[in-house]
């Protein structure tokens, strides 16, 4: 384990300010564990009494009337299982149909008697919807405004997926709560468990080899930190696939960098349940306004301040490179790409069996111009009942290709994606026998995006010390014919050959 107490700072000295906070975090990334850590850690300094509370069987009620009754049990089962004095004094003959204000009688009356402060951390806070959240937010509110009248609890933590101000979308479209700006407006500061650094990760598996004399190639902790960019679940789930299941836990074996990569594929492929929650997201509309963009390349990103943006950055999606935005990780970029572009990939492997790396194969290379030109007649063929089918409309271009690239080379080579909003296209490279076929993909907007995208082409098919490279350029005005469309022309940029696919 990476020391819990060392991936948030500050939030002790909160505590002792009497000040509510948010820590916020993807799926995932440790905060249960943080906030049991953190729990052991004030009850045992003598201070306060800590008492960590997980609200997430509230998800399904909405109607406060239920809600806040369960979260009042729920706080008194959580502190009569704690040694805490007098817990089974808490909500002992509790009034329910008061809804609107039992939850802040009751912690007023058992703080009055405690003889030491106390704070309380709601673990899956963003569980709670509509107007449970509302009474909940409320009641809260209202018990940390009177503290200097009444004892109230000293401290709150309120922990999930989301930021607070996320909260006000979850209440009601229209933002109306509790009349501010925000549903929750006495938040001191909010906190985020970041992802592991390189060191964390070395770290962790270091203390695997401490206690079991298995090591860990460098090589293979340069390419699970490349791959998961620290996310902390996709990190054990790596080295857990390697060394339970691939090595069937014989630690005299060493883990190695290919080890690691037939790790990270299976992981893709099987689509736990974490990734598979992940996925989920990419259904809400508020998700493809970001995750689109970033497909395509466009400019049309919502403002990194947005609701939307926000939302997307908090659930773990994305992150921010360069002043673009990409994937959170290259494996979550790799499974989004699949998500979206699964069922496209079942039909061209039902419609064309054939279209398989074989049929491509020349002298033990891809013949990357007739994996073109099919994919040129299989685009006129497809293209118009496709788009219809994406979700992500702008995207659907991208996506058929990426579904036909895959296709081609599932079970005999790998397709390196690189997704990022603002760039104006989508690269990918084709690697097959440790040969390289850089390929990027661009709309046509106008009679300037084939000669910006020579250079743009010219200059990653060199990143991957190559000579030759294809920029597929998708036209989709419906007043050109067909035959206008498809042309493949060789152009020569700066030494570099560039075979422009017109689509």
């Amino acid at each position: 384990m990476i020391e819990p107490s060392t991936r948030i700072k500050g939030v002790e000295q909160l505590i002792d300010m009497e000040q509510y906070f948010v820590i916020h975090a993807a799926r995932q990334s440790g905060k249960t564990t943080y906030l049991q850590d953190l729990t052991d850690r004030i009850n045992a300094g003598g201070q306060y009494y800590a008492l960590y509370c997980s609200l997430e069987n509230m998800q399904s009620i909405t109607d406060p009337v239920k809600g806040i009754p369960e979260i009042v049990v729920k706080i008194k089962n959580t502190l009569e299982e704690l040694d805490i004095p007098r817990a089974t004094e808490f909500a002992a003959n509790p009034n329910f149909a008061n809804f609107t204000d039992v939850l802040n009688r009751e912690l007023k009356r058992f703080c009055k008697i405690l003889d030491k402060p106390l704070v309380i951390l709601f673990d899956e806070a963003d569980c709670l919807s509509d107007d449970t959240l509302i009474s909940f937010l409320r009641q809260l509110r209202d018990g940390y405004n009177n503290r200097s009248r009444v004892p109230f609890v000293h401290s709150v933590a309120l922990v999930g997926m989301r930021n607070i101000r996320d909260y006000k979308a979850r209440i009601r479209p229209d933002s109306a709560s509790l009349g501010s700006a925000s549903p929750f407006n006495i938040v001191t500061e909010t906190y985020t468990l970041k992802n592991f650094t390189k060191d964390e990760v070395r770290s962790l598996y270091h203390q695997h080899t401490d206690d079991t004399g298995q090591q860990f190639d460098e090589s293979a902790i340069d390419l699970v930190y490349e791959q998961t960019q620290g996310q902390p679940w996709l990190v054990n789930a790596i080295a857990r696939e390697v060394i339970v299941k691939i090595l069937e836990s014989d630690y005299s074996k060493p883990v190695s960098k290919e080890l690691v990569e037939e790790a990270i594929q299976t992981i893709i492929l099987r689509r736990d349940t974490h990734i598979d929650s992940l996925l989920e997201r990419l259904k809400e509309e508020r998700v493809r306004k970001v995750i689109e963009p970033m497909i395509t390349g466009s400019d049309e990103l919502p403002d990194k301040f947005s609701d939307d943006y926000q939302y997307t950055l908090d659930l773990g999606l994305i992150r921010r490179e360069n002043y673009t935005t990409v994937p959170a990780n290259p494996i979550y970029a790799e499974v989004i790409a699949r998500t979206l572009s699964a069922n496209c990939q079942d039909d061209i492997a039902s419609k064309k069996p054939d279209f398989e790396i074989p049929r491509y194969l020349k002298d033990g290379r891809i013949d990357m111009d007739f994996l073109m030109r099919d994919f040129q007649q299989f685009w006129r063929e497809n293209s118009e009942i496709w788009e219809k089918r994406f979700d992500y409309v702008e995207a659907a271009p991208h996506l058929i290709m990426m579904a036909f690239l895959q296709r081609v080379i599932n079970g005999g080579g790998q397709i390196h994606r690189n997704m990022a909003a603002r760039t104006g296209r989508l690269d990918l490279c084709l690697v097959y026998e440790n040969e390289k076929y850089p390929i990027e993909l661009k709309i046509r907007y106008d009679t300037k995006t084939v000669e910006k995208g020579l250079l743009q082409t010219a200059r990653y098919i060199e990143s991957y010390g190559c000579r030759k490279g294809w920029l597929a350029v998708f036209d989709r005005r419906k007043t050109v014919k067909w035959n206008d469309k498809l042309f493949m022309e060789d152009r020569i940029v700066d030494g570099t050959i560039v075979t422009v696919v017109g689509l």
